[in-house]
């Protein structure tokens, strides 16, 4: 049977599991006690006790899942629109409830992430030379791109701004562009990542993501001079 993802309600499921992903290169992962994940937007991922957030495998939405009772044990298979498939073969179920979350009101931004956003929405050739506005908070089903611009070459830009570049901004902003990527009416899409100071590990891989980083000044930003830059 299908169950019905993107119906508003959250499964999860604790089970002794084998996970086989087929696509662009195969991978396995081997029978153990696992979580699996199945969010109301229909993305699908399995967590281990460990590696903190992020889960050992996972399917973005959306989503085809098709549970198939026939066979024992039972299996799921997680089809995207490229024909990727995600099989989950569940050797042993501990535990399987489901869950309304409701609408979430988002993260709030700290002051100065919220005020830098509002000034670089206001001002996006400090971003990049050519650079116009689109929109602020632009929407998608896994939450707002903080600013969707266009390039003089008319290409769609994705930036994500944080006060502090980290990991964790460059794969939000991926996540993004792969929810862009799926309306073809935006053309080409790329990313930019910006903030107020970025580490290395994530300019290494923003750049490897094919992205752009900018560090931006919110002092300058905010039209402060130099001189005007002291305690006393």
């Amino acid at each position: 049977m299908s169950w019905p993802v993107g119906s508003g309600a959250v499964r999860l499921v604790i089970a002794r599991c084998s996970v086989d992903y087929a696509g662009r290169l195969a991978a396995h992962l081997p029978e153990a006690n696992r979580l699996i994940m199945v969010k109301a937007d229909g993305c699908v991922a399995i967590h281990a006790d460990g590696g903190a957030y992020k889960p050992l495998n996972w399917m973005n939405a959306p989503n085809k899942l098709v549970e198939i009772t026939d066979d024992d044990p039972v299996q799921w298979v997680v089809t995207n629109p490229k024909n990727e498939t995600l099989t989950i073969t569940l050797h042993e179920v501990i535990s399987d409830t489901a869950h309304e979350l409701g609408d979430d009101p988002g993260l709030q931004k700290d002051g100065v992430e919220a005020h830098l956003q509002e000034l670089l929405a206001a001002t996006p050739e400090s971003i990049e030379d050519g650079l116009t506005l689109v929109r602020r908070e632009y929407p998608t089903a896994i939450g707002p791109i903080d600013l969707v611009c266009k390039d003089p070459e008319g290409t769609t830009v994705a930036v994500e701004v944080k006060r502090r570049g980290e990991i964790d901004g460059v794969e939000q902003l991926a996540r993004y562009i792969e929810r862009l990527e799926l309306d073809s009416s935006l053309g080409d899409i790329r990313g930019v990542f910006v903030a107020q100071s970025i580490k290395p590990q994530a300019k290494v891989l923003a750049e490897s993501r094919g992205f752009t980083w900018v560090e931006v000044d919110y002092d300058q930003l905010r039209g402060m001079a130099p001189d005007e830059l002291r305690l006393f």
